[in-house]
């Protein structure tokens, strides 16, 4: 049943979008390199690598620190117990030093109320998206939660959108993807599903407005009056 508003539908990415974890991340990671009598990386490397889940974003990590390419870690015997560590650390740090954006909860509850369906879509392996959710209380305010490893694929590819669209009945022009990236970008192109992007988050260092989204909006206050109508909203094409 469509709500009468433009979409019935909002599916979010949730690092760089939702929630600002880039913080506790580089932790997590410097847990590691330390644990492993490796040098840390700083803060604005770890951002560039956010995106493609947290097992690839060790990866880069490691490409960096070991001066090799990223398919040789992958490769390399000792991933598996480095991976099991990053583990360790990150669940640990899950909570500690991240934060939603301005803006977010309100605008969840808001359109929430007015019936649109809510979807967190992310590329971080469901046993790091749930301990983040569930440190901010976000978790109740989606009908459902997409992690990198819910399904056989993750972002860009758009099965997720396509699953949705049908678990909600909705047709594709009332969906909106919202993130802050090119994967999200592409991720909505692929499935042919609006897209608005945030210009705050975690696209490789690259300017979001690039990627050419349908609307960058300033942060996620801009949203629900955007959708719902409730007040002018800022917006640039």
């Amino acid at each position: 049943m469509s709500t009468g508003y433009p979409f019935d539908l909002i599916l979010f990415d949730l690092d760089g979008t939702l929630v600002e974890t880039a913080p506790e991340i580089a932790d997590a990671v410097n847990d590691t390199l330390q644990a492993c009598g490796w040098a840390p990386v700083e803060q604005q490397q770890v951002d560039r690598w956010i995106g493609h889940g947290t097992r690839e974003l060790l990866v880069q990590a490691l490409a960096h620190r070991w001066g090799q390419p990223a398919d040789a870690v992958r490769a390399d015997p000792r991933f598996g117990a480095i991976e099991a560590t990053f583990g360790t650390h990150y669940l640990r740090r899950c909570g500690t030093r991240s934060r939603p954006y301005p803006g977010v909860r309100e605008t969840l509850q808001a359109l929430r109320a007015q019936g649109v369906h809510l979807v967190v879509l992310t590329n971080k392996e469901a046993r790091y998206t749930h301990p983040v959710l569930e440190a901010h209380a976000l978790t109740a305010l989606f009908d459902r939660v997409i992690s990198g490893d819910t399904l056989p694929v993750k972002k860009p590819n758009p099965l997720a959108i396509e699953d949705c669209l049908l678990r909600y009945a909705v047709p594709r022009e009332r969906c909106l993807l919202v993130g802050d990236s090119s994967i999200d970008v592409a991720t909505a192109r692929h499935a042919g599903v609006a897209v608005w992007a945030v210009p705050y988050g975690y696209n490789m260092g690259e300017p979001i407005a690039a990627c050419g989204p349908d609307r960058v909006i300033p942060d996620l206050s801009a949203l629900a009056p955007a959708v719902l109508g409730t007040a002018a909203a800022p917006f640039t094409v």
